[in-house]
């Protein structure tokens, strides 16, 4: 399982990051991609992940936290979950989750 963290912020909300595999289904399936979660509690967002298909994500420990400006990305987001496909590239933009997932519905519908 890839690595993963978290951070509280004052108003008692959090913001979960984690690295997982792409899904099979996307064009670069397999690459890593870091996830960003803004939420109420960890187990909300984990919740969040799960209920878009993302069925076994697991936060086991707290070893690669958000960094500041991914939390500022992810709160200034309307739906509060981002993603993009290589961490360590920072020139590289967030995209909303629903990019990551939409091969995996178009092909469901063909």
């Amino acid at each position: 399982m890839a690595g993963g963290g978290f951070s509280k912020l004052p108003n008692g909300s959090v913001v979960v990051a984690i690295t997982l595999p792409r899904p099979a289904e996307c064009a670069a399936g397999g690459t890593p991609v870091r996830v960003l979660v803004h939420a109420g509690n960890r187990a909300r967002a984990l919740t969040r992940l799960r209920n878009l298909g993302l069925r076994a994500v697991y936060l086991r420990g707290n070893a690669e936290p958000p960094t500041p400006d991914e939390i500022t990305a992810v709160l200034h987001h309307p739906d509060g979950l981002l993603w993009r496909a290589r961490p360590e590239r920072a020139q590289e933009l967030w995209h909303p989750i629903r990019a990551l997932l939409r091969p995996a519905v178009a092909a469901g519908q063909g």
